[in-house]
């Protein structure tokens, strides 16, 4: 049903004047085309992408002055996102990863196995594409690929859109170093590297724990009281300050809104669980995307369920799932309206700044981007 154009102003006017008590920093970008991809290629700078079926463009933006300032914010004006690289693919982006320690942006169109491969071209403004990466698996299978890179000694990205054609890729050579072998069909929906040990997740709940090293084919850990979702995501915190793998929490998300998370060295239990209090309003399978904070100790945001981006508290919850409320919203995108719908614009990906706590990317389906730093009262630990 299309917004009235009056409760549109009065939603914009009631966010706007709740925005100045609620947010330390807020700006927003237009995009020409929507994008369902953000990452960054720096602490000061990000890649997005479009998704048209046609013609796209890949752009690589430089956050606003005015937020990396420190000190003396009344004294920088420049408060617009500015284009530092960029260039036109042939088709959409659905997947994009900048690999660390590299210029190279890898990316997936979401219909083939296909990997292209881009470099941010020093001294320019130009993102240059060098070649492709195509999937070593014998089977034929019409669907894109999830990514992963991390760090390994040498750069590498880790691909697959089935748990039965997961390869990690070397970058240099293209060489495929690592393929699991098994005849398992089941859908992709995640996937994570750290060093020589992956973990991926299926769209029916199911985690996987590979290491690289050895050619053991790893036994599913389903998710529990994961019958009435219809599709799961993952993500994972790890300790930045050990370089022991083991030490990490596993996130799972589900179309139901349960969220549950897991240690590593258990994944068969439930640390904590909760059921999401918030509201669905669309197609939730296609942009839902859960991930975890890098600077801020045990808390989650969620996004996809509706035009609204939710952080939540995990360290508040226990190990029965019960109804849980969101610590933060942010619903600067509801005061947009998508053109192809009449409706408010739906978040397609989200992203948190990798070192400042509470700065958070979005994005929504009427190609705005937000980048956003809330002001909350947390708890002592936080």
């Amino acid at each position: 049903m299309e917004m009235d154009e009056t409760v549109l102003d009065d939603v914009l006017d009631d966010w706007f004047i709740e925005s100045l008590k609620t947010y330390k920093d807020l700006h927003v970008y237009q995009l020409e085309y929507p994008t369902r991809v953000i990452d960054w290629t720096s602490e000061r700078t990000v890649c997005v992408a479009g998704y048209r079926p046609s013609k796209s463009e890949i752009l690589e933006l430089h956050m606003p002055l005015k937020l990396l300032a420190d000190e003396n914010k009344g004294l920088c004006a420049d408060r617009d996102f500015k284009v530092v690289r960029h260039c036109f693919t042939g088709g959409p982006i659905h997947t994009l990863k900048h690999v660390p320690g590299t210029r190279c942006i890898v990316t997936n169109d979401g219909l083939t196995s296909r990997l292209q491969l881009w470099d941010r071209v020093e001294d320019s403004d130009v993102i240059r594409k060098t070649g492709d990466i195509e999937s070593k698996s014998k089977a034929v299978v019409e669907r894109g690929s999830k990514i992963a890179v991390g760090s390994m000694s040498e750069p590498s990205v880790l691909h697959g859109s089935l748990i039965g054609n997961i390869e990690l890729t070397e970058l240099s050579s293209g060489k495929s170093v690592y393929a699991l072998e098994t005849d398992n069909t089941d859908i992709l929906s995640s996937l994570h590297l750290m060093n020589h040990v992956f973990l991926a997740c299926t769209c029916n709940g199911d985690l996987y724990v590979v290491d690289t090293r050895t050619p053991t084919v790893p036994q599913p850990i389903p998710a529990a009281d994961g019958k009435d979702a219809v599709h799961w995501c993952m993500d994972v915190s790890t300790d930045q300050s050990s370089p022991v793998p083991a030490w990490c929490k596993v996130a799972r998300l589900s179309s139901s809104r349960q969220v549950i998370v897991s240690d590593l060295r258990d994944l068969r239990t439930a640390v904590y669980q909760a059921k999401l209090d918030l509201q669905t309003d669309g197609p939730i399978t296609e942009f839902m995307n859960l991930s975890w904070a890098p600077a801020l100790d045990n808390c989650i945001a969620v996004s996809g369920f509706n035009p609204a981006v939710q952080i939540y508290n995990t360290s508040t919850w226990s190990a029965e799932s019960k109804e849980t409320k969101p610590l933060f919203e942010h619903h600067g995108h509801m005061t947009a309206v998508d053109s192809k719908t009449s409706l408010p614009a739906f978040i397609t990906c989200h992203v948190w700044h990798p070192s400042r706590p509470r700065t958070v990317l979005s994005a929504a389906t009427d190609g705005s981007v937000h980048v956003w730093d809330w002001i909350h009262k947390m708890p002592p630990n936080l």
